[in-house]
C-alpha cells in the first residue's frame, strides 16, 4: 500500500541527525567559523586537528581558485604527501590552471617554458595528448579567450578542478569526499524525477516538486558562512 505523502509531516526529526547534516555541509565546504558556532551551541564532538586541517585545506583551495596553483600543489604536498603522486590526473589539472594564467598574463614564453618542463611529459601517456594539444593551442591565439579552446580560460573549468582536489584531499584524510546535504539533495532530485516520470510530467516542469536549492560552497577570506542566493548545479558545489 502507498503511503499518504501527509504521513511524512508526523515523522520527526532527530535534531542530532540535522546538525551531522549541516556539520559534514560546513566541514566540506570549509566554514570554519561557522562550525565551531554550531559546535558550541549543540554539543557536537570535534577536534582541534580536523579544524586545523580544514583550515589548511581552504587556504589550498584559495590558492588553486585565485591563480596561484603551485602554491597549491606545494601546500597539498605538504598536507597530503603522494596524493598527486598518485593522482595524475589532478596533478595535471593544477599544473594546467598556473599554464593558463601565465597564458591569460600575456607571459607567453614563460608559459611555452613551463609547458615543456611540467606538461610535454604527460604526453607519453595517450589520454593526455588531447588535453596538452589543447592547452598548447592556446599559444596561437594573440587573444586566447576568442580561440576555440576558450572554456580552458573560464572560471568553471577553475571551479571544476578545485572541486575535484578538495574531494581528492578529503578522501587522501579517510574523510567523505562529499556532503550529506549534497548527497540528499542528490537522492531527493532522483526521487524527484521518478515521480515526474510516473505522473507523466517534465521533470522541469514549475508545477511540479520544487526544485531543491543549497547554497555553494565558497571558501574565501571575507566570509565564514554559505551565501544563500545561489543554486548547485549538477549535482556539484561550485568554489568562488
Amino acid at each position: 500500500m502507498d503511503v499518504d505523502p501527509r504521513q511524512y509531516d508526523q515523522i520527526k526529526i532527530n535534531d542530532q541527525d540535522t546538525h551531522k547534516i549541516i556539520s559534514s555541509y560546513l566541514i566540506y565546504g570549509c566554514y570554519k567559523d561557522t562550525l565551531e558556532s554550531l559546535v558550541a551551541s549543540s554539543g557536537l564532538k570535534i577536534t582541534a586537528t580536523q579544524l586545523e586541517d580544514m583550515e589548511k585545506r581552504k587556504r589550498i583551495l584559495q590558492f588553486a581558485l585565485k591563480g596561484s596553483a603551485l602554491d597549491a600543489i606545494q601546500l597539498t604536498e605538504e598536507m597530503s604527501p603522494d596524493l598527486l603522486e598518485n593522482n595524475k590526473d589532478l596533478h595535471f589539472d593544477l599544473l594546467s590552471l598556473h599554464f593558463v594564467e601565465l597564458i591569460c598574463s600575456r607571459k607567453c614564453t614563460e608559459a611555452i617554458e613551463f609547458g615543456k618542463a611540467k606538461l610535454t611529459p604527460f604526453g607519453k601517456v595517450p589520454k593526455y595528448v588531447e588535453k596538452l594539444e589543447d592547452f598548447m593551442g592556446l599559444l596561437a591565439y594573440e587573444e586566447p579567450e576568442k580561440s576555440p579552446m576558450f572554456h580552458l580560460l573560464s572560471l568553471e573549468y577553475r571551479q571544476q578542478v578545485v572541486d575535484n582536489l578538495n574531494r581528492a584531499i578529503l578522501a587522501h584524510a579517510h574523510m567523505p569526499s562529499s556532503s550529506e546535504l549534497e548527497r540528499i539533495i542528490q537522492q531527493a532530485t532522483v526521487v524527484r524525477q521518478c515521480l515526474s516520470e510516473e505522473l507523466g510530467k517534465d521533470p522541469a516542469d514549475p508545477d511540479d516538486v520544487p526544485i531543491l536549492q543549497m547554497p555553494p560552497y565558497a571558501p574565501s577570506s571575507t566570509a565564514s558562512s554559505p551565501p544563500s542566493d545561489q543554486r548547485v548545479q549538477k549535482g556539484r558545489v561550485r568554489f568562488q
